[in-house]
């Protein structure tokens, strides 16, 4: 446990920070999730639509540090390959 009052503020503060990066973690896989779901139903307009909103809130998180940004340059860029290769 910690001894000093500035230890104890600061594992308040982790505690905090941990739920609020794990809320935004879950969006991030949320926003995955549903341009995949909208690519294995074969809707590439729906796809497309999706995948813009998904890329902002990706864009978002990375920005915020949460993931690297290579990983979020990879989800990007592999979700944006299915999307294209879906046919029309």
């Amino acid at each position: 446990m910690a001894n000093s009052a500035q230890a104890r503020k600061r594992a308040r503060q982790a505690v905090k920070q941990r739920a609020h990066n794990t809320s935004l973690r879950s969006s991030l896989r949320t926003a995955v999730k549903r341009v995949r779901k909208a690519i294995l139903a074969g809707d590439k307009a729906a796809a497309q639509s999706i995948y813009r909103e998904s890329v902002a809130v990706i864009d978002r998180v990375a920005d915020k540090k949460i993931i690297h940004k290579n990983k979020a340059a990879r989800h990007k860029s592999r979700l944006s390959a299915q999307v294209k290769n879906l046919s029309a």
